[in-house]
């Protein structure tokens, strides 16, 4: 009488423990189904009986489950499966309060073997757990650790790479450059006479300024060049694969549809220009910071010319 109370009391606990049970057989028919499985899948334990699982859910992976499961009946060796291998085995929706992000439900499945009195394995049992919220806590967590290392990186200002993400953007291809003697053309410019524009114009002038200084460098180069502000009113971007000749072509371009681009601010139309310096990479540079002052070199050889136009380091 007490082994059959027991029983009951097993056959309970299975059918509403918090986590699905499956039983499958070698042709991977449904022998046990309980109620985590039922309330998750919308299919009763009696309709599901001796149906072949794939039949049931034809999203599953046939080919990997199966690999998943051979050395289980094979080798009686327990199998695992975590959500960040693969988000789930049953396509289940999810229906949680506090993860309602997730559309469906994150598993981590354990595939364990039944023996049989005779030793063999003809059935195997797979316990499935619903691991939807660390999965997305998780992810929550990597999303925003993503967001603060971009803020971190980024100037507030202009949307640009703030000074000390581009001077390790620098430092790293002065690196790529020197392995792999790759021409690249490193290009530092500023805005002429930029402190008369605070003083008579304000400083919200000059934020603005600043603004469309970068939004006409952002259009005008190439996804794989590497812009920056480097402090101020200052800028560098970084030309990869560039010879300064080239280099020269985007200066110009640039140069010239900024000082054709004026600003209106509070009734104000305000004209302003740049100057620009190029600095080829030649491997003459013992370090980036040489790399970068030649670059300031050429600049400030632009100011002393009279501003409003380019130079290149070495010509």
């Amino acid at each position: 009488m007490e082994d059959i109370k027991e029983f009951h009391w097993l056959l309970d606990m299975v059918q509403n423990i918090d986590v699905g049970l499956v039983v499958l057989d070698r042709e991977y028919k449904i022998h046990t189904w309980n109620g985590f499985m039922e309330n998750h899948s919308g299919m009763l334990a009696y309709h599901v009986k001796g149906k072949v699982l794939f039949d049931l859910f034809p999203e599953i992976d046939v080919t990997w489950f199966k690999r998943k499961t051979d050395s289980v009946f094979l080798l009686k060796n327990s199998a695992f499966t975590t959500w960040e291998q693969r988000p789930y085995i049953f396509k289940f929706l999810n229906y949680r309060p506090i993860t309602g992000t997730a559309e469906y439900m994150f598993q981590n499945t354990t595939i364990f073997p039944l023996e049989s009195i005779d030793g063999t394995v003809q059935h195997i049992s797979l316990l499935v757990y619903d691991t939807t919220d660390v999965a997305v806590n998780r992810s929550e967590l990597k999303s925003a650790n993503d967001r603060l290392e971009v803020l971190s990186k980024t100037d507030a200002l202009t949307k640009l790479n703030n000074r000390g993400a581009w001077e390790d953007m620098l430092y790293k291809e002065f690196k790529r450059s020197i392995r792999t003697q790759q021409r690249c053309s490193l290009v530092m410019f500023d805005i002429d006479h930029f402190k008369s524009v605070n003083d008579t114009y304000g400083h919200a002038a000059g934020d603005e300024v600043i603004r469309v200084v970068a939004k006409k460098l952002t259009e005008n180069k190439r996804e794989t060049d590497l812009a920056g502000r480097y402090g101020g009113e200052e800028f560098g971007v970084i030309l990869i694969d560039t010879f300064a000749n080239d280099a020269m072509l985007f200066c110009e371009r640039l140069r010239e549809e900024i000082a054709q681009s004026p600003v209106f601010f509070e009734g104000n139309e305000i004209k302003f220009t740049i100057s620009l310096g190029i600095a080829e990479f030649t491997g003459e540079f013992e370090d980036y910071q040489q790399w970068l002052q030649a670059a300031d070199a050429a600049l400030y050889r632009s100011k002393e010319n009279g501003r409003n136009q380019t130079n290149t380091h070495g010509k």
